[in-house]
């Protein structure tokens, strides 16, 4: 569902300013205060993950320019790389036009996946043959 406030940004020109704080009091978290985010690589533009930011998250992130997510199995903040290593610098964040979703393009180090793997998309549906295809080593 669209909200109001995403409505009134629709006929915005490519070059109009807003607030920061304006919007992210509009975002949509579900009903665990949670927003899904998506990370993409900032250089190839593969996409790496998918994982959840709360709004002190999103800020944390903003703040110190590496991701911090929720993790919502732990119920903790989980700076990415902060154990592994492999760390994601924010390069950009972008909100979608409905304010449910967040975009984040980064500088990836090392795979992004705590498979080893680049990224955590590494199954691949075949529907034709109904079967899984596995890609992307680990490293």
């Amino acid at each position: 569902m669209k909200r109001p406030y995403f409505q009134t940004l629709e006929g915005l020109t490519d070059q109009s300013v807003l607030s920061l704080p304006d919007v992210m009091c509009e975002l949509v978290f579900n009903d665990q205060g949670l927003i899904p985010v998506i990370t993409q690589d900032n250089d190839t533009k593969s996409v790496l993950m998918m994982a959840w930011m709360n709004k002190a998250a999103l800020e944390k992130t903003l703040d110190t320019g590496r991701m911090t997510y929720w993790s919502r199995s732990r119920n903790e903040f989980w700076i990415k790389g902060e154990t592994s290593g492999h760390t994601q610098e924010l390069v950009s964040m972008s909100f979608d036009c409905d304010g449910d979703a967040v975009l984040c393009q980064v500088k990836q180090q090392g795979p992004a996946c705590h498979t080893g793997r680049p990224n955590c998309f590494y199954l691949k549906v075949d529907a034709p043959n109904k079967q899984i295809h596995v890609i992307g080593s680990t490293t």
